[in-house]
Formats: C-alpha cells, sequence, structure tokens
C-alpha cells in the first residue's frame, strides 16, 4: 500500500526516469582494428561475439589488455578477473566508445543480490574519463564533472532511490532502462533542488520533502530499505 501511494506522489511530479541515463552492459565494444591487428584472434571466438567485451574478456584477449597505463591515451577498462574487481588497459584505437567513455560516470554491477527488495548495490563506483567496462557491468551518466558523478553515486545509495528502483527490480537483473524506469531523474549540479554535499541520509530527508513523503511512507522505507554507506 505504502510503496503504491509514494510511486504516485513521484509520479505526480512529472519526471523523466533515470533509466534514460543508463549505458547498457553492451555498450562497449572491440573495435574493428583488433582484428585487423591481431587476425588470430578471429579464431578464439564466435562471429558473432568477437567485438564484445564479455565478462571473460581479459583473459580471451590476455595480450590486448595490461596491468598499467603505458600510453597517454590508453583507456582503461574495468572488469573482473580472478573474482576480484581490476581496472586493465588497453590503446585507445582497440576500443568502441560506448556512448559515455570520455565522460564522468557510475558504474553498476549489471546484476546485483537476490531481487529483494530495499537490498545495497553491489560497492557502485565513480568512473572518470577513458573508463570503459566489461558486459559484467553498467553505468549511469554522462557528466562533465566529478561533482555530478559523485551527486549520483550519493542518490544512488539512498533509501529512496533504492525503494524506487525495487519497484521494477524483482530479479538479481540491473540490466534494463525498465528496471530503473521508476527512479526519477535529478538535478545532478550544485544548481539542483537537492543539496548533494550533505550526507546520504540528509539527502533521503530532502527527497522526502521534495515528493511530500508522508510519515507512514518515511517509515516504511527507513524499515524496508537497508542503509548503504
Amino acid at each position: 500500500i505504502e510503496l503504491k501511494s509514494i510511486l504516485r506522489k513521484v509520479e505526480k511530479k512529472g519526471f523523466d526516469s533515470i533509466g534514460t541515463i543508463l549505458y547498457g552492459n553492451s555498450s562497449y565494444k572491440l573495435s574493428e582494428k583488433v582484428f585487423e591487428d591481431n587476425p588470430e584472434f578471429e579464431k578464439r571466438v564466435p562471429k558473432s561475439e568477437k567485438k564484445a567485451l564479455g565478462s571473460n574478456a581479459f583473459d580471451r584477449y590476455s595480450e590486448l589488455f595490461y596491468e598499467k597505463k603505458r600510453e597517454d591515451d590508453d583507456i582503461a577498462i574495468y572488469g573482473r578477473q580472478n573474482n576480484s574487481r581490476i581496472y586493465k588497459f588497453l590503446r585507445e584505437k582497440y576500443i568502441c566508445d560506448g556512448g559515455n567513455l570520455y565522460f564522468w560516470k557510475v558504474i553498476v554491477p549489471g546484476a546485483n543480490g537476490s531481487g529483494i527488495f530495499g537490498e545495497e548495490l553491489s560497492n557502485p563506483i565513480i568512473a572518470g574519463p577513458k573508463v570503459g567496462y566489461t558486459q559484467t557491468f553498467i553505468s549511469l551518466g554522462k557528466f562533465k564533472t566529478e561533482y555530478e558523478a559523485n551527486a549520483l553515486l550519493k542518490y544512488l545509495k539512498t533509501k529512496f532511490a533504492r525503494t524506487m528502483l525495487g519497484i521494477k527490480k524483482i530479479t538479481q537483473n540491473n540490466k534494463t532502462a525498465v528496471t530503473w524506469s521508476k527512479v526519477p531523474l535529478q538535478d545532478f549540479t550544485n544548481s539542483s533542488d537537492i543539496n548533494w554535499s550533505k550526507s546520504i541520509h540528509d539527502i533521503d530527508l530532502q527527497l522526502y520533502r521534495k515528493y511530500e513523503l508522508s510519515q507512514n511512507e518515511i517509515n516504511f522505507v527507513e524499515d524496508k530499505v537497508k542503509n548503504m554507506n
């Protein structure tokens, strides 16, 4: 009951969905130049998958990636290897821009938890320009400033935003814009009606006021949704 009334109040305000700034898990791909320079790679993978930055890309194309940046224009790729999240680097000519490569963004796992309402997001991170990611992840945002990415990160950690995410997120899946469609997009600049310099809890209080939540609705959110630091 509370969830329906919260959604009604949020929709009454009218909003763009945060899903409009989502970049999917297949946004980043290898360029054709990779295969021109390394024709032997063609045999490693089915043709339909050859450009994919799959979860095993660091192993599949190990010659492409290195541990440390070598050239100023190298691109960092965020992914997983040996059950750890890591950055690896490759030459800029070998990557296709996923849409927000040269901007600030927040990277989030494409799958998270079990779909339980109000669960934490698993270690979302801020990433700067010239950072892409493998298909293990998605990203939100295409910002010119770190301030905006940091504001978005705080927003994603609020109980309010994760309440709205929980309306559509009934599985582990974070990957689609539909999953995020009930989370209202905010102004993440310092001209926003939300003061993003405050603590996550204080931002929640500002959001409760913005959407005119009743005390019962606030209690529902505070009781059902886990804290995130």
